[in-house]
């Protein structure tokens, strides 16, 4: 599709808009969407980024634990929103305790599925 590279979500404001917004629960994570809002200016838009927000609650374990789950949504995103995502939502990954066990494939099968549900897949030109 294109070639839009992952922004991300600078603020906690922008995680609470985002939280407001869709979700979709899979085993190994959620997926919240909501609009971008008509209010940025291109210069906070970078570009053609697609902006993503990464997020691991305390109960999933410690600190060692969170920050694999993110890094395993973080490049799950990053392999699968950029060609199939629409840019103008903003989007968060919460990551769940599933994501340490579950195979790599099988959460980009389910990022694919989230987003198809949540219909937020970018409509292909032809």
């Amino acid at each position: 599709m294109s070639a839009a590279r992952l922004g991300r979500l600078p603020n906690r404001r922008d995680f609470l808009r985002v939280q407001a917004g869709r979700r979709c629960a899979m085993p190994g994570f959620v997926v919240q969407v909501a609009p971008v809002p008509a209010d940025l200016t291109p210069a906070d838009l970078e570009g053609s980024q697609i902006r993503v927000g990464f997020t691991v609650s305390r109960k999933v374990g410690n600190a060692v634990v969170r920050n694999r789950v993110r890094r395993r949504l973080r490049e799950v995103a990053r392999l699968v929103i950029p060609g199939q995502a629409r840019a103008d939502l903003d989007y968060v990954l919460v990551g769940r305790q599933a994501a340490l066990g579950r195979e790599f494939a099988t959460m980009q099968a389910d990022l694919l599925q989230a987003l198809r549900r949540l219909r937020a897949l970018a409509v292909a030109t032809p």
